[in-house]
């Protein structure tokens, strides 16, 4: 194993591991308060306990439950391994940090009022066994959440216990399978546009359907001709994402439904974007059947890292028999019941099974509720409206040094889009998203959508103030000035970043996952 001195640096790695080019030496290779970190495996030993035990003669369990061999796992002092993973976190980038502008994510700033309701006893204790009768309480709020889910959709009903938008997709074209079957029709095609999602064609051939793809126009939202023109017996329905990839809103929805329903087939609609339209369009009225909506992006709910998520699927009247179970049902005696079981016509005689071991993630549902009713119906128009205006706002401050593909058509939605068309030859998106680190900003979405060249999809949601905004739009214009300029030093950035620029498509493919001691 390489000899460590107590800082944990290594003569490989050199100064530049963490140090910008030029700057001056340390010994220990940490700069000031950044402090550089080696692997667990290199601060302890093998060897080594963290904890002294005294030493036993024998055991009784000897043959029995001993070890065979060494666990090869470094011993560690509890200092040391909290403040190993304290210096780890301290390299990460998140939205307490500052403005996370990754297109069609929405990592927006979740209020502290809501993280302190699911932390409320009864709902960060509630066991999914626990008796009807001891869980009212629980049961309700997802009652009431799914009562203004459905209010604010303009759907008919909703199903609860789907996971996440990917598994939300799932549910809905479950639900129309099980729709199709009902009435004996064999449909096996799913209609999908090029400004949709990326899961989406994935979820329709994971539940068994052939996919299509429709393409987008010059104006970057779907031909609404080529999609009609390709309607027919064996088309199930459409997926499309509204407001799209390209941060656009669909206009024609309401015409793509109707002559989706008149062929035959059913809407999906990705809702992962619902956050820019909440309180102010109610998909039901555009003519969708099925809807996920992602609770994290739109309703005040962790984004990743933090357990499952909740990506409840609004149904329209034509979808809502065939929900999964289970669902709350409130009976005539006033109690909150959970239906487990289809047990006849009366509970749930068309729906297609379950998603889900249990009813939901509960942290999830009383952050969402506590959001919405916190807020309120004028609140909620506030946000989405605030959303839409702050992208605008990005776009129009930065398109005269970042083309917009769609800028011309009008204004965009909750996101904005740019290009790397217009940089020096041999200059990239990447290089630019990696130049937006060292100005202390995580980057946004890059190459996506897939329609646009060098995409870099910027979404700064509703809660980042103009002088935020300001900020980012700042360094933004610098660094297109220099990848239109051509400044060599953006091709190695980022230089002040833990780790400088790394090979990512060997690291994707060639990944080192084992760590293996050396020698020395």
């Amino acid at each position: 194993m390489t000899a460590l001195n107590p800082s944990g640096w290594r003569p490989e790695m050199g100064d530049a591991a963490c140090a910008p080019e030029g700057a001056g030496a340390t010994f220990t290779g940490n700069r000031a308060l950044h402090l550089e970190e080696p692997l667990l495996f290199e601060i302890g030993r093998a060897d080594h306990c963290g904890v002294d035990f005294d030493e036993v003669a024998g055991s009784p369990l000897a043959g029995l439950a001993l070890r065979a061999a060494p666990v090869d796992l470094p011993g560690l002092s509890e200092p040391e391994a909290v403040r190993h993973y304290t210096r780890l976190s301290r390299q990460n980038y998140a939205i307490d940090l500052g403005l996370f502008p990754l297109g069609s994510c929405t990592m927006k700033h979740n209020p502290r009022l809501d993280e302190k309701v699911a932390r409320m006893p009864g709902f960060a204790d509630v066991h999914p066994l626990a008796p009807e009768g001891t869980v009212q309480g629980a049961l309700k709020v997802i009652d009431e959440l799914a009562h203004w889910l459905v209010e604010l959709t303009g759907m008919a009903s909703v199903a609860m216990t789907p996971k996440a938008g990917a598994h939300g997709e799932l549910c809905g074209l479950l639900a129309i399978r099980a729709a199709l079957d009902a009435r004996g029709d064999k449909r096996e095609v799913i209609l999908v546009p090029e400004s949709a999602h990326g899961t989406n064609p994935a979820t329709a051939a994971f539940a068994g359907f052939k996919v299509e793809a429709i393409p987008a126009t010059a104006a970057g939202r779907v031909d609404t001709a080529a999609l009609i023109a390709r309607l027919g017996p064996n088309v199930a329905g459409v997926m499309i994402t509204n407001p799209n990839t390209c941060g656009l809103f669909e206009s024609d929805l309401k015409t793509i439904a109707d002559a989706v329903h008149a062929a035959g087939g059913y809407v999906y609609c990705d809702g992962a974007n619902f956050n820019a339209i909440v309180g102010r369009v109610r998909p039901g009225d555009l003519g969708v059947d099925a809807m996920h909506i992602n609770l994290h992006k739109t309703f005040s709910t962790p984004h990743g890292g933090g357990g499952p998520g909740a990506g409840p699927v609004v149904l329209s009247e034509a979808l809502a028999p065939f929900a999964p179970l289970p669902f709350v049902k409130p009976g005539t005696d006033g109690v909150l019941h959970l239906i487990e079981e289809a047990q006849g016509a009366e509970q749930a005689p068309g729906a297609f099974g379950r998603m889900c071991a249990f009813h939901g993630q509960m942290g999830m549902f009383t952050r969402a509720l506590a959001y919405i009713l916190s807020h309120g119906a004028d609140g909620l128009a506030q946000a989405s409206g605030d959303a839409v205006l702050n992208a605008n706002y990005v776009l129009r401050r930065l398109e005269h040094v970042l083309h917009a593909p769609f800028g011309a058509t009008g204004p965009c939605m909750h996101e904005a889009l740019f290009s790397d068309d217009g940089f020096a030859e041999g200059f990239s998106t990447l290089d630019l998203a990696k130049g937006l680190i060292d100005e202390g900003f995580h980057p946004m979405t890059v190459y996506f959508p897939l329609v646009v060249h060098g995409a870099m999809l910027v979404e700064p949601t509703e809660t980042e103030s103009k002088a935020g905004l300001d900020q980012f739009i700042a360094a933004m214009e610098s660094l297109g000035q220099r990848a239109r300029a051509g400044d060599a030093a953006l091709k190695s950035a980022p230089h002040f970043a833990p780790r400088r620029r790394v090979d990512e498509t060997r690291a994707a493919r060639k990944p080192r996952l084992i760590w293996t001691p050396t020698e020395g």
